[in-house]
């Protein structure tokens, strides 16, 4: 029986991406990159033992990426990609597989189709390549300037698994140890060996920067819903604050802290796609800390605690109910108010205002409510 293991290079520092992190370990999808790409490998089948080329001080990391998945074990990378990829097959030998994939752990999104593809290609092929065609028109540049139009005619970009004889990708490795070559086929052909290509996928995407990140968690993600509710009474004053900003009215709001009571109900809304509880539970009102605190540091809180578990706010919807003060006079400063608060484009945003004709607490002037709802993909 052909035994078929996987290597994932995953040691690099990807100095492009600018994270806080490493971009394999940084959040994806309620895990990590890498985790997902572990996750894939992990399910086919016709995928034996499977080893992680790491950095040495990742290890906790990917102890953390790994937790529970099966037949995955890690062995420290070098200072190259290549460096990398050799010491992994150096310690696949001691089973010495009969086939070995070769996946950068920072293309989570690798699909069974294109693994079937690789494996099935390695029948009658000593090596195999994914790839997709090349679409867009290509440029050669200058100084800032195109110097020629280049033909595109027979070219693909390269993908991985890339897919080999173990014994073959294992003593090209050993053999140019060292040289800087851009992709493991490239070793593979340097060696005198022919490559075949299968058909890529389009979607499975090397996550280079953070919004190769960003793009990725908004295609992966469930859609998620959170609302939000909130009540402050009037109090003495000359202004109220709603949305981040100060309206002029006959009164203040009561609150421990500005009383902002749209953001308040937009920050229960975002905490309620994670399931992170609400806004006493992380900024109590018994805590002299938070009293007279602008809200704003709330929403943000509640937002980044969405982008840490990987997800993305993707509409925000207020409804401010009240008899006064106004709302549409402000409507589009408390739209780009918010907006700014988030890093987000103003269409994602809506602020709406309604009265509740006279009846109840609002409609005795009493005070402000303001409802939310959050749609995110998590």
């Amino acid at each position: 029986m052909t035994t078929c293991a996987a290597l994932i290079v995953a040691a690099g520092r990807g100095q492009r991406f600018g994270g806080s992190q490493p971009k394999q370990y940084a959040p994806l999808n309620g895990g990590t990159v890498l985790r997902r790409t572990l996750k894939a490998f992990c399910a086919h089948a016709g995928v034996g033992e499977i080893v992680v080329a790491i950095h040495p001080d990742d290890a906790a990391l990917f102890a953390e990426s790994a937790k529970g998945l099966p037949r995955v074990r890690a062995v420290h990378g070098g200072a190259q990609r290549q460096d990398s990829v050799r010491l992994g097959l150096e310690a696949l030998a001691k089973n010495s597989p009969d086939l070995v994939l070769i996946h950068d752990g920072a293309r989570p999104n690798i699909s069974a189709v294109v693994i079937d593809a690789v494996v099935a290609g390695l029948a009658d092929a000593d090596g195999v390549l994914p790839a997709v065609a090349v679409v867009d028109t290509l440029k050669r540049v200058s100084g800032g300037t195109v110097g020629e139009t280049v033909s595109r005619e027979n070219l693909v970009r390269a993908q991985t698994p890339q897919g080999f004889r173990f014994s073959l990708i294992l003593a090209a490795h050993q053999k140019f140890a060292g040289e800087a070559l851009t992709d493991d086929t490239a070793l593979f052909e340097r060696a005198g060996h022919a490559v075949r290509i299968v058909a890529g996928d389009e979607s499975n995407v090397k996550v280079t920067t953070m919004d190769d990140l960003a793009r990725m968690n908004a295609a992966l993600g469930e859609v998620r819903i959170g609302q939000g509710f909130d009540v402050h009474k009037f109090a003495p004053g000359n202004s109220v604050m709603l949305c981040g900003i100060s309206v002029p009215h006959s009164h203040g709001l009561e609150g421990h802290s500005d009383a902002d009571v749209a953001l308040h109900a937009a920050t229960d809304a975002i905490l309620g796609t994670i399931g992170a509880g609400d806004i006493g539970q992380h900024f109590p009102p018994s805590d002299p800390k938070w009293r007279g605190a602008a809200s704003h540091q709330f929403l943000r809180h509640a937002y980044e605690l969405l982008q840490a578990r990987g997800g993305a706010l993707t509409h925000l919807d207020i409804t401010i109910i009240c008899e006064r003060p106004k709302v549409g006079p402000h409507r589009a400063a408390m739209v780009a108010s918010i907006a700014k608060i988030l890093d987000l484009d103003e269409s994602r945003i809506s602020v709406k205002a309604t009265t509740t004709e006279g009846l109840g607490f609002t409609g005795r002037g009493e005070g402000i409510a303001a409802q939310a709802v959050a749609t995110a993909k998590v």
